[in-house]
This record gives C-alpha cells, structure tokens and sequence, in this order.
C-alpha cells in the first residue's frame, strides 16, 4: 500500500509571507497538529499549532519565525508502515509527502491512514487474537502459522508486540473453528500462551484441579 492514494491538498500549504493572523485562523478550522511551510514548490518545514500559540504579533509573516519550524515529511512511494512511524516520532496527526525531486506533493492525514488498518483482515475480520512468548532464538513466523493451518485455521495477521535480549512476545489473530486445539499446539511447540481464552481447556482443566485440591485440604 503506497501514500499515492491518500495525498490531500484540501488546504493550501503556508508560505513564508503567510501572516499568523491567517495561520491562526486556519489551526481553528481544522484539527490538524502541524502544517507545511512550502516556498517556490519545496517545502521548508512545518510549523505547530502549540508553537503558533505563542506568537502574539498576529499581523508579522511566518518567514520571521523560521526557527519554529520542524521539518519530516514522508515519501510519495513511501509505505504506510513508514508513514505511521513519522507520524508517532513527530506526535503529529499530519505529515506532507513530497517527491523524489523533494517538491511539495500534498499531506497525508492520520485519520486516513487509521482507516486503511481497520480495514484490513486483521482488524476487521472475526477472529481470535492470541499473544504468546518464546525464547528470541527458537521462534519463527513459520512455525507460528504451520501450527495454526496445520489445525485448519487461516492467519489473520502477526506482529512481534516486544522483545528482550531473551524473549519475544508475539500478537497473533486467526480464525478457527477449534481454537483450544490450536492453543494446545502451541503449547507442545514450548510456546507460552499469555492471553486467555475461554476455550482454553487447559487452563479449566488446571482450575478445576485446583479447586479440587483446595476442597481436599480443606476436610
């Protein structure tokens, strides 16, 4: 999925003789964290609504606060991935795109790009989500799915949640029929099941045991 599709040119990018009494005003219509600066097609960098709040000479240009500016951007041919970790490093909700010549192409908006995700399989398709945890050096993404399809499950999506110098911790959603057999084979391949699951035997199967021993030290 690349940004192509998502560029927007809603609102026109500000220059550096845009006047703050206009950039303002344009922070008050929108929601939007940030904005782009752009000069002869190029951008320079973005100015924050939070910076703008602390301009009180409202008739001066913007060209006159240049060290306010941020500058990141992401690519036209960039991936959505790419473009969700810019928007997290710059806690911004909006991110402009430019092209290979860096020339001003238009900005992506957050929302936008959120709504691609809940679109996709992973999230917007029925099925179980399972974290699990293995040693760093004994897992793969292989086995993980053998394991589900071998139990006629289909993978729905995985991702590596957090790691350690010993231990990944691993987000898994499939669809099956029979999910407590598919957290039993995980836990024959060694894998630690850390969510829990009401068809999961198992862990009746240890309550059950429990309460039992509970009643007998009770007598």
């Amino acid at each position: 999925m690349e940004t192509t599709p998502y560029i927007l040119k809603e609102f026109d990018a500000f220059t550096t003789h845009t006047k703050i009494a206009d950039v303002k005003l344009l922070f008050s219509e929108s929601t939007y964290s940030h904005f782009p600066i752009v000069e002869e097609g190029h951008l320079l960098g973005l100015i924050a609504e939070i910076d703008i709040k602390t301009i009180f000479e409202d008739e001066k240009e913007l060209g006159n606060f240049q060290y306010l500016y941020q500058l990141f951007f992401t690519e036209e041919d960039s991936n959505l991935l790419e473009i969700l970790k810019i928007f997290a490093a710059n806690e911004t909700n909006l991110t402009p795109v430019i092209n290979d010549k860096k020339e001003y192409l238009g900005y992506c908006d957050l929302v936008d790009i959120l709504h691609v995700y809940n679109n996709t399989p992973f999230l917007k398709n029925e099925g179980t989500v399972l974290g699990i945890e293995k040693n760093v050096n004994e897992y793969s993404f292989s086995e993980i799915c053998q394991i589900v399809e071998s139990n006629n499950g289909s993978v729905l999506g995985i991702f590596i949640s957090e790691t350690d110098p010993t231990s990944v911790k691993i987000t898994l959603k499939f669809f099956a029929q029979d999910v407590n057999e598919i957290i039993q084979s995980f836990r024959r391949y060694n894998y630690k099941v850390l969510s829990k699951h009401k068809e999961d035997f198992y862990l009746k199967d240890l309550k059950e045991r429990s309460n039992y021993l509970q009643k007998y030290l009770n007598i």
